[in-house]
């Protein structure tokens, strides 16, 4: 990768030389890098076909100590729990581990090497250690064995600081206190009726509204009250002598015929 070309002491190069002494002073950016270029030179060393780094430090850990807990795996090998348990897992399906109840804690699970498994770390141990060969010689000879110390020295803190997380009784993590809020201030009292200043008494109507005029006095009186009807004069009977009999006109007599 070319490398930027900066003019001597313009500011984009006076950036790039605080920041590399930033990250030079960084473990933990140290470390990353460092761990990174292993992981590069492991990969080309073993192949594609070969089983992870982290893989065989844990075939490594159980060829090592057989029947070993998963929690004895996060010690040794240094790998979180959650981190652990989907390994193993993944390494029960590829048939490189077997898993069964523990004898001695009926809550617990061991793991032990199959066949498979001891097959594929036998066929791993060359190349790792050609892996690791090729690290220590990136390094001066009297500087390798001081570099395994200091990495020994993390391990082993690593390692005491899991044992005591999980020596310690769990308890309830305490809320931390609240800052106190701030005093509010006191409402003003409310004045009571008799306190308060009397209202000022509404203004009288000028003038009261005209009454209403009775319905009865506004309309006008009816003149007079309608005639009475006459009675109608009542119908003579009608008898069978008062009848006059209808006279039957008489019939024509026929016309004679011409002789």
């Amino acid at each position: 990768m070319a490398k930027l070309k900066t003019k001597p002491g313009s500011k984009k190069a006076g950036r790039k030389i605080e920041t590399g002494k930033a990250l030079d002073r960084s473990p933990s950016h140290l470390l990353h890098r460092a761990l990174q270029l292993a992981l590069d030179i492991y990969a080309e060393e073993t192949g594609p076909d070969a089983v992870t780094q982290r893989q065989y430090a844990v075939l490594a850990a159980v060829a090592a100590h057989e029947g070993l807990t998963q929690t004895d795996l996060v010690r040794s090998t240094g790998i979180d729990r959650s981190t652990l348990a989907d390994l193993v897992a993944r390494m029960i399906g590829k048939t490189l581990l077997a898993r069964q109840r523990s004898t001695a804690d009926a809550r617990a699970n061991t793991v032990s090497l199959t066949e498979a498994g001891r097959a594929a770390l036998e066929a791993a141990k060359p190349k790792v250690a050609a892996a690791d060969a090729r690290i220590l010689k990136l390094l001066p000879t009297r500087k390798r064995d001081a570099f395994l110390g200091v990495l020994r020295d993390m391990g082993r803190v690593a390692e005491a600081m899991a044992d005591a997380d999980d020596s310690e009784p769990k308890q309830k993590k305490k809320k931390k206190a609240k800052p106190a809020k701030p005093a509010k201030a006191a409402k003003p009292l409310k004045l009571t009726k008799a306190a308060r200043a009397p209202k000022a008494p509404k203004p009288a109507r000028s003038a009261a509204k005209p009454a209403k005029i009775a319905k009865a006095a506004a309309k006008p009186a009816k003149t007079a009250a309608k005639p009475a009807k006459t009675p109608k004069p009542a119908k003579a009977a009608k008898t069978p002598a008062a009848k006059i009999a209808k006279v039957k006109k008489p019939k024509k007599a026929p016309a004679l015929a011409p002789a």
